[in-house]
């Protein structure tokens, strides 16, 4: 039987049921079923309630089986230091199946920066440590480019596909490079100077605005006079406030020679 114990009545236990059947006060007393399932559920609305104020969890970093590199080539810091990016191997007995992971680490925070690769990569940062491209080697020769931005203290992927896609896509949308074809060796490589916006070219570009991009890659079918030809630093610009691609003039003369770059046996 379920028993309440309103205010004043003494804790013995016969003088409680005395009480009880003298005066009884069941329309006060709840059954200790719906007290359970009111208490779970007031917890449960507490708990959502929590979890939908605090912001996600960040990810703890690589998961077992990834090792730190020890490569000091391989670790890289933005300009003002807040962001240092871990690259962890997973190795393996067939060459493969090693895998590549780049952490992001900004305090206590670490954020895994896509996709999972091959080979470890390379970084160069914006200036105000905004942008970050990542040179990510795939073959022997062949390499691409990826974009990522700083969203709510965090590195993101800044484009749906890869840097380097966007700027072939770019490259075989113009009249003059469309028709051609490259079979092997294709990369797509970020210029130096990206923290200096290009001073070095003698430009007076703003500051964290611009990539320099130059694409490469070679021919199966050549003449047989000729060892190799194929496409040789073609230099296009990415704007990273429009998300638009250009040929500044001053790349005009060279890219037309790369477009017939060959090596002659």
């Amino acid at each position: 039987m379920n028993r309440c114990h309103p205010a004043g009545v003494k804790s013995r236990e016969t003088e409680s049921r005395h009480f009880l059947r003298n005066f009884p006060v069941t329309a006060f007393c709840r059954s200790a079923p719906n007290l359970a399932l009111g208490l779970t559920l007031a917890l449960g609305l507490a708990l959502a309630l929590t979890l939908t104020a605090s912001p996600a969890l960040a990810a703890s970093g690589p998961p077992p089986g990834f090792v730190l590199t020890d490569n000091a080539d391989l670790a890289f810091t933005s300009p003002d230091g807040a962001t240092r990016l871990e690259q962890y191997m997973k190795d393996s007995e067939d060459l493969f199946e090693v895998k590549w992971q780049v952490w992001a680490r900004r305090g206590d925070q670490m954020t895994e920066l896509k996709p999972e690769q091959g080979y470890g990569a390379g970084f160069r940062f914006t200036s105000d440590s905004q942008w970050l491209v990542r040179m990510q080697k795939t073959g022997s020769g062949s390499q691409d480019l990826f974009l990522y931005h700083v969203e709510n203290g965090a590195f993101v992927s800044a484009t749906k596909q890869s840097l380097s896609d966007l700027a072939w896509a770019y490259f075989h949308s113009r009249a003059d490079t469309k028709k051609m074809k490259l079979d092997y060796h294709i990369s797509a490589n970020l210029m130096k100077g990206t923290e200096t916006a290009y001073r070095w070219l003698g430009v007076d570009w703003p500051n964290n605005r611009y990539l320099l991009i130059s694409l490469s890659g070679e021919m199966d079918k050549h003449p047989k006079n000729v060892a190799v030809k194929g496409l040789a630093d073609w230099k296009c610009r990415y704007d990273l406030k429009t998300g638009q691609f250009d040929v500044p003039k001053m790349f005009a003369k060279g890219n037309a020679e790369a477009l017939n770059w060959e090596i002659k046996r």
